[in-house]
């Protein structure tokens, strides 16, 4: 069992940048891969990005790709996801998520543990 609690959400004009830390109540480096996921009013919840256990692997949406970094602190049981060129189609409730079984599984939604969330919302 592990609790995920993130921060670092808030309010951001486009084009900025913002980011989100996740951080996990049990020792998460050989036990879970990490991912984020957001869902915006209206719409079901979406792979944005995830990371495996050692960190030397990260998957993205490809909405995300190239403006999206998801990293990892395994000494620290956190994961975090860096955002920049934000625009208002980011704005979402992002959400912690954390899988026991691959990384590839976990993009597909398959998530054992998912965090509170945290709002993200972009002012055009």
């Amino acid at each position: 069992q592990v609790q995920l609690v993130e921060s670092g959400g808030g309010l951001v004009q486009a084009g900025g940048s913002l980011g989100l830390s996740c951080a996990a109540s049990a020792r998460t480096k050989t036990t879970y891969v990490m991912g984020w996921f957001r869902q915006a009013p209206g719409k079901e919840r979406e792979f944005v990005a995830a990371i495996t256990r050692s960190g030397t692997m990260t998957y993205y949406a490809d909405s995300v790709k190239g403006r999206f970094t998801i990293s990892r602190d395994n000494a620290k049981n956190t994961v975090n996801l860096q955002m920049s060129s934000l625009q208002p189609e980011d704005t979402a409730v992002y959400y912690c998520a954390a899988g026991v079984a691959t990384t590839q599984i976990l993009t597909r939604g398959h998530v054992d543990y998912w965090g509170q969330g945290t709002q993200v919302t972009v002012s055009s």
